[in-house]
């Protein structure tokens, strides 16, 4: 699954570009980097359009290279910066840093499917990855995960769920698994009876009791689909039948998933709910080092507890284990309708109740496509979002 990194000494620094670097993840990596400044370089930073946070974020870490996909903010944003900086702009601007050659790493924290083609790219110039988009192999993992073993690139996760389990697996046989399972808070919904989901804000939706996130996967969380989309993006990152990855509610968010081995051995990995941690770990990988993060307090802890999920409640996070089944193209659809369901939602365009019902009427018309290239998973991508469209 993963190659021997490099382990990189005090005297030289490990070179990071960070692919949406205006976002929640992109954020929370450049506090950890300033952080351990003698360790870190940036040599480069993307984002879609946000310009004024961009601006400052390259006159303060001075990277080689940038890249903004809103052409038309280029202009604005040259005038901004202190420096002279080489800026890739429009639709392939992400792909054309990911090949970026001074990189050591490249982290890939752009949200949704517009990931799945610039960590394509990464893998295919055989650069390692700190992956925090979940999307990029829920959609295409056939062809990434294929092609980072080709090319002898690392990808490691970055999302607390599944770098929990890259901990936990740490020098062990991955043959000897016999369970993963993956840890969910329950979300901001988990005591909320279904029948008052009609009525629910957008306020009550993002409102999540542990973690703070970006819109989308704060949504995704409330349903639950981040959960079926974990268990897909499990399957490909560890090689393990969907069968054998459970998940579990666990409301105080201090295991972040746990490794059952045939010997009946379970091992877990706990700390506390901030996404610098697995940020810290998946770009210092594979040593550890200090930082100013606060510890976790097993005694103020005082217990942990863990229960099934409700899939009644949570239809979305069934409809995530059924495309992981049927594989193919259908987690693809799974992908993209719930993106653009979810959008409409934020957007006040429909309920939140609605989301599974539309993201399930769009899988039914769907046909599979056993194996689809990158082309052909841009052309479904686009199918169901104009049915979602169709639908709203």
């Amino acid at each position: 699954m993963l190659k021997a990194l490099t382990s990189y000494g005090m005297n030289k620094k490990k070179r990071i570009c960070i692919l949406g670097s205006t976002g929640s993840i992109g954020r929370n990596a450049l506090r950890v980097i300033s952080d351990l400044s003698d360790r870190f370089q940036v040599c480069g930073l993307s984002a879609h359009s946000n310009i004024n946070l961009l601006a400052k974020q390259i006159n303060e870490f001075r990277p080689d290279s940038v890249a903004i996909t809103d052409e038309s903010q280029v202009h604005e944003l040259r005038r901004r910066l202190k420096r002279d900086v080489g800026i890739f702009a429009g639709k392939n601007a992400h792909e054309e840093l990911a090949k970026q050659k001074e990189a050591d790493i490249i982290l890939i924290a752009i949200t949704g499917s517009a990931s799945i083609r610039p960590t394509y790219t990464a893998v295919s110039h055989g650069k390692d990855i700190a992956l925090a988009s979940k999307e990029a192999l829920v959609s295409a993992g056939h062809i990434i995960m294929r092609e980072a073993k080709r090319r002898n690139s690392a990808i490691i996760p970055i999302d607390s769920e599944h770098n929990a389990i890259f901990q936990c697996l740490a020098g062990n046989d991955v043959s000897k698994i016999r369970k993963l399972y993956i840890t969910s808070s329950g979300g901001p919904l988990l005591n909320t009876p279904k029948k008052k989901f009609k009525n629910l804000s957008r306020r009550d939706v993002l409102n999540h009791p542990k973690w703070k996130m970006g819109k989308k996967i704060s949504v995704d969380s409330a349903t639950m689909m981040n959960k079926g989309l974990e268990v897909i993006e499990a399957k490909w990152l560890f090689g393990i039948d969907v069968d054998r990855i459970k998940v579990l509610i666990h409301p105080e968010a201090v295991v972040h998933s746990m490794v059952e081995f045939v010997d009946g051995t379970l091992l877990a990995e706990l700390g506390v709910a901030d996404m610098r941690l697995p940020i810290q770990y998946a770009l210092t990988y594979p040593e550890r080092c200090e930082n100013s993060l606060r510890p976790l307090d097993l005694i103020a802890t005082r217990k942990l507890t863990f229960t099934k999920p409700d899939t009644g409640k949570f239809p979305l996070l069934k409809l995530g284990y059924e495309a992981a089944k049927a594989g193919g193209s259908v987690p693809s659809v799974l992908n993209v309708s719930n993106e653009i369901a979810v959008k409409a939602f934020l957007a006040g365009r429909i309920k939140f109740t609605e989301i599974p019902i539309i993201i399930e009427k769009v899988l039914s018309k769907h046909k599979k496509i056993e194996f689809p290239s990158l082309d052909e998973i841009d052309g479904i991508g686009e199918w169901a979002e104009s049915e979602v469209e169709r639908f709203c």
